[in-house]
């Protein structure tokens, strides 16, 4: 089958590989129908991260089962949303919620991401994937939800909803600040879930005007963060997510959080080291998250949300494309980039 292959910044490659055969009763094989581009991915390709290739490419997808052992759970001609995250549902830490450190795998197994764990798990932008554990790892798209519209749900759409979604339940009504940047899709979603499950005020901060006008189609306030430019923290928000990878941003951040308040940070920051107003911090009494996203017990709350019309993630995607374009979109800076998963002609 073929395989998109991360080889170096800036260079994939379409491989020949073998084809992923069922290994055990609770496997199944899918076919990839849609695959988006994760934040992460975007900044791999450019080399913003450095990961060594090669490996298999692509993780966030919309999927249909082809072939299912006896004890799947699911059946061929399903179409399912696949975590990006391998998980045995099982385990002590599946059983607590912590589908990201599985015990049956090692820690950081994904699909198209390699490096976090070392060991190779395929990747979305391929003909076809074997999930492991399909009884639990696998969720039946619902009847009339595009899947272009979910194609994110396994993992940027699970990691915005995160931040604002139990916050909101806890505190209805309350209000959101999002400061938008390189995890850039993330603080989208975020800002349109809040907006979808009645957040008292969504405010958008990012200097990226294309950034802003998604977030402004999903009916939020939008406005630049413009800190070079010297704005201050001048108003105060019960819930705050830090999406922009960046210590002023950051800083940012806790001075916006009122008293009693929570901080999420979704941005990975490639800083050996960040500075952080904790004296700020304390003295308010935030409660601060950061880390990987738990995809699994995550993302079927978005997809509910989407499924009942409040929610509207396709929004965020700004370019559409068949997967034979996938080497040269893969670059391209805007927020979200949808793949259809047409057959791949690959080059001679």
């Amino acid at each position: 089958m073929r395989q998109l292959t991360f080889i170096k910044p800036g260079v994939l490659e379409w491989w020949e590989v073998a084809a992923p055969r069922l290994q055990a009763d609770t496997d199944a094989i899918v076919r990839p129908l849609v695959v988006a581009r994760c934040d992460l991915d975007l900044y791999i390709a450019t080399g913003v991260v450095n990961y060594p290739g090669p490996f298999a490419f692509g993780h966030e997808t919309i999927a249909e089962v082809v072939e299912a052992g006896p004890a799947s759970a699911v059946s061929p001609g399903e179409r399912v949303v696949v975590p990006f995250q391998l998980s045995c549902g099982s385990c002590g830490a599946c059983r607590r919620g912590w589908t990201n450190s599985c015990e049956a795998y090692p820690f950081g197994a994904a699909y198209g991401l390699k490096p976090t764990s070392g060991t190779e798990f395929g990747g979305a932008l391929s003909d076809l994937m074997r999930i492991p554990f399909a009884d639990h790892m696998l969720t039946p798209l619902p009847e009339g939800v595009d899947p272009v519209a979910a194609a994110s749900l396994s993992d940027n759409v699970a990691d915005g909803w995160r931040a604002v979604g139990p916050q909101l339940a806890e505190r209805p009504g309350a209000t959101v600040l999002v400061v938008g940047g390189l995890a850039q899709s993330v603080g989208l979603y975020a800002a349109g879930a809040a907006v979808a499950l009645g957040a008292g005020r969504v405010l958008y901060l990012d200097d990226s005007p294309q950034r802003r006008e998604r977030a402004s189609l999903m009916n939020a306030e939008t406005a630049p963060l413009a800190l070079a430019e010297g704005r201050l923290a001048s108003e105060q928000f019960d819930i705050v997510v830090e999406a922009a990878g960046d210590a002023a941003a950051l800083g940012f951040a806790i001075e916006s959080c009122a008293a009693n308040g929570i901080l999420t940070s979704v941005a990975i920051h490639l800083g050996a080291t960040t500075p952080v107003p904790l004296t700020r911090a304390y003295y308010k009494g935030l409660t601060f998250a950061t880390g990987r996203v738990q995809s699994r017990p995550t993302f079927p709350h978005a997809m509910a949300c989407i499924a009942c019309g409040a929610f509207h993630p396709e929004k965020v995607t700004h370019r559409i494309v068949s997967i034979n374009d996938a080497i040269e979109a893969m670059t391209d800076p805007g927020p979200k980039v949808v793949f259809r998963c047409e057959p791949v002609n690959a080059p001679d």
